[in-house]
């Protein structure tokens, strides 16, 4: 009785171990199964202010989607108006006395024309013994000096009308720059994504560099994984990987991956990361662009196998 018990419990023992044994041998095999492992990241953007001010508005909550150049804000800008209106009326009172040069030149051109006409008529009574040499000699200098006036004339308001140009270009200049300034006013998102961090709120002083908040795209997820230098080699950009998240003891999820960068230099391996040769130091971080389908999330760790 006693020889049968012993035999029953050496075999449920055997079995036991060989159990163990098996399950060993299947996670080492699943270890040996993925390239590399890596975390997710995304492109992140610190948003800061442009402008000095006091924030009047800032509608922006944390894991809020944006787009790409929505307002969510603005600083306050009621000097920065003030002063365009102020240039804008500026440039209107300038504009006001540029010189109409056809007009203020018309009544010279008629006496000139004027003087023309007697130059003429005086010529023809010289020739015809009418009228003496002084007489047309005066017409002459009649008709050279009002041209004379009507050269300085013209020079004259040409001068003053490209001056007045010129104040209403600089103008011109002052409130494009203040337009500019306007704009940085309002407080907007440079990409599409999901508000991570918000470091500001409504009502709060604000300085140009000051961050508001940080924006992260969501919708295409980084991994960055590293691989050994024998696996560097057989990589490029452009190439397709399968990327393997766990979502719990029994969910696992599969991704389309794309190779979008392979370092050029080695470097140690991550304390928190495994490759497929643990005997390896020295290491090459990858990037692969995955597709968010929502489950996604910065941090997470994730498996990866490289399409030859």
């Amino acid at each position: 009785m006693k020889s049968n018990n012993r035999h029953s419990i050496s075999t449920f023992l055997f079995f036991f171990f060989i159990s163990i044994g098996l399950t060993s041998c299947h996670k080492l095999l699943n270890n040996n199964e993925y390239d590399a492992s890596g975390t997710f990241e995304t492109t992140e953007v610190i948003v800061s202010s442009e402008a000095n001010g006091k924030i009047m508005s800032f509608d922006v909550v944390e894991g809020q989607n944006l787009t790409e150049n929505q307002v969510v804000g603005y600083v306050d800008s009621t000097q920065l108006y003030l002063s365009k209106l102020h240039l804008l009326a500026s440039q209107k009172s300038l504009q006001s006395t540029l010189p109409d040069i056809r007009k203020q030149i018309g009544a010279l051109q008629q006496q000139i024309e004027t003087a023309r006409k007697e130059q003429r008529r005086v010529e023809n009574l010289v020739k015809a013994n009418a009228a003496s040499q002084k007489q047309l000699d005066d017409v002459n200098g009649q008709v050279l000096v009002l041209e004379k006036q009507l050269e300085a004339a013209q020079s004259n308001l040409e001068s003053t009308s490209n001056s007045i140009l010129n104040q209403n270009q600089a103008l011109k200049i002052q409130i494009e720059q203040i337009e500019d300034q306007l704009q940085k006013c309002k407080i907007k998102s440079p990409l599409s994504g999901t508000v991570l961090v918000k470091y500001a709120e409504k009502g709060e002083l604000t300085g140009a560099g000051k961050p508001l908040f940080k924006v992260g795209d969501l919708q295409q997820m980084i991994l960055r994984a590293y691989v050994t230098a024998d696996q560097v080699t057989k990589l490029k950009i452009g190439q397709e990987a399968k990327v393997y998240v766990d979502y719990g003891k029994e969910d696992r999820k599969e991704y389309d991956g794309t190779v979008s960068w392979i370092s050029g230099e080695s470097e140690f391996t991550p304390k928190t990361i495994q490759t497929r040769d643990e005997r390896a130091n020295l290491v090459y971080a990858v990037k692969i662009n995955v597709k968010n389908d929502g489950l996604l999330k910065i941090g997470q760790y994730a498996d990866v196998k490289f399409h030859n």
